[in-house]
């Protein structure tokens, strides 16, 4: 889903121009005529999440400084971009101080509203992953921190705040990458026993023999190798939860040690006398179907029905297409700051792509592909050009280079013979044709454009900058020479081609 902006202005045709505006941008939008109206719109749960705010700071019900006002004592998040007729150093800074992340002074440019509302989204983005990361490291994750507004997903909150109340099992259910983890730190941030211990388990990152004093504990000496004591991740976890991923690949040795757990609170260390008594929530996540594991003899019955109290699947992002979006946005804030790029986030373009994608890889593929796209990207946002693994499998998004179209040889003529030399470097420029002539100009600018669309990916400043000539002379070049993209280069125009430094087109 597109990012959602709420409009909000006493004046109908600003409101209006703006709109259009906002839409041309590939954002949604929706207006608000007054502050009360906005402040209205923005506490509908039953409404999309609203992204980013374009507000007048001049109305005559409640101005945009009573609305900031509002939106800080709610602690609301949400991005802020005002704009004013009075573009004085004063309205600017006491907006900036009641929490305005931009501004923009009318009537303003569409360069202008476009750039502040970047960087609104970017920050808004920033801010909701910082927030979410430090909430992960004191263990006070909870569901606000969950990226997406989808129903799907609305669901899941749904489940997972019941589940958080009490202290039963639960069982969460999903394919890999899709976030289960996640799920089960906002299941313990948001019960009594947030910023106690959260301990993860792998149930099948270890051989069958050492999985029962992995998780229950051992003594001294109880097997070989065991020089010391042991407590185990169910003592670890004590008065705290304990999330067991991969639950369906738990070696039946240790199934019965478990129940026990969820049924006395008890645990028996390997090589003790004694058990240990042990408080602990316990979350368990699974790829596979569990009932099929019982049939198979492979799982235990019993431990099967005391793990399904409380059972919550997790939906792929195939099936929650409406929050790629926002993930995405997300995920490019982190890796931006992590890897020190100035990213004001994806193009609409990109973002469509990334919606129209299966990600048979979930949430996990999806880091991997906007981290990588984050350490490529050139411009100062993600296009469709910094995901071609992705674009190559989605109808209408291709960034294939075509071949070389063949140039019409000229006349023949006598000359003096030469001696023939080879280059068989495949990215040295042959100065030679086969028969050991020189070859024309235009034969070797046009296999030079041609190296430079596959080399930079069809970047078309970056082309033009390389080789040293004006945008707008490449896409004439290109124009003579027979190439064609099957996808234009976002943001490229004729106004801006013309404004390309050295272009001498331009002049």
């Amino acid at each position: 889903m597109s990012p959602r902006i709420l409009i909000v202005d006493d004046d109908p045709v600003q409101r209006q121009l703006l709109e259009v505006l906002v839409h041309r941008f590939g954002y949604g939008a929706e207006t608000a005529p007054g502050g009360e109206a906005a402040l209205k719109r923005m506490a509908a749960a039953n409404e999309p999440p609203i992204d980013l705010l374009i507000l007048d700071l001049v109305m005559p019900d409640l101005d945009g400084m009573g609305v900031l006002g509002r939106l800080r004592d709610k602690n609301a998040l949400v991005p802020v971009v005002v704009q004013t007729t009075n573009g004085s150093i004063e309205a600017v800074i006491s907006a900036m101080r009641a929490g305005a992340a931009d501004f923009v002074v009318k009537p303003v440019g569409p360069e202008r509203l476009q750039v502040a509302i970047k960087n609104g989204l970017r920050l808004g983005a920033l801010e909701d992953e910082v927030r979410r990361l430090g909430d992960k490291a004191r263990g006070a994750l909870s569901f606000r921190d969950i990226a997406g507004g989808s129903a799907e997903m609305e669901r899941v909150v749904r489940l997972g705040e019941r589940a958080a109340k009490s202290t039963l099992p639960v069982l969460l259910e999903g394919e890999t990458g899709v976030g289960k983890e996640l799920v089960a730190r906002a299941i313990h941030g948001a019960s009594d026993r947030r910023g106690r211990p959260f301990v993860m388990a792998k149930c099948g990152a270890l051989p069958g023999d050492f999985i029962e004093p992995f998780l229950f504990g051992h003594e001294k000496g109880a097997f070989a190798g065991a020089q010391e004591k042991q407590p185990g991740k169910f003592v670890e976890a004590h008065g705290g939860a304990l999330f067991l991923d991969d639950i369906g690949e738990l070696p039946l040795s240790a199934q019965g040690g478990l129940l026990r757990a969820l049924r006395d609170g008890e645990v028996d260390p390997v090589g003790s006398k004694r058990p240990v008594k042990v408080d602990v929530r316990v979350i368990c996540a699974t790829k596979q179907d569990l009932i099929e594991l019982v049939k198979a003899g492979r799982f235990r019955e019993d431990l099967y029905y005391r793990l399904n109290v409380h059972p919550i699947g997790v939906p792929t992002l195939r099936q929650r297409r409406d929050d790629i979006g926002d993930l995405a946005r997300r995920l490019c804030a982190r890796f931006s700051a992590e890897e020190g790029k100035r990213l004001r986030g994806l193009s609409a373009e990109t973002l469509n792509l990334l919606a129209a994608y299966d990600w048979p890889g979930n949430i996990r593929q999806l880091e991997n592909a906007v981290f990588r796209a984050v350490v490529l990207a050139d411009g100062d946002e993600l296009t469709v050009a910094e995901f071609p693994q992705i674009a190559a499998q989605v109808q209408g998004f291709d960034v294939r280079i075509p071949p070389l179209p063949e140039l019409a040889p000229l006349p023949a003529r006598r000359e003096p013979e030469l001696a023939h030399t080879g280059m068989r470097d495949q990215n040295v420029l042959a100065l030679l044709d086969e028969g050991g002539e020189m070859r024309r100009l235009d034969q070797l600018e046009a296999e030079a454009i041609r190296f430079a669309l596959a080399h930079y990916r069809g970047r078309m400043t970056t082309m033009a900058r390389k080789l040293g000539i004006g945008r707008s002379t490449l896409y004439r070049k290109m124009k003579e020479y027979g190439f064609a993209l099957t996808a234009e280069e976002p943001g490229s125009t004729d106004r801006d081609a013309a404004a390309e430094p050295g272009d001498e087109d331009a002049a």
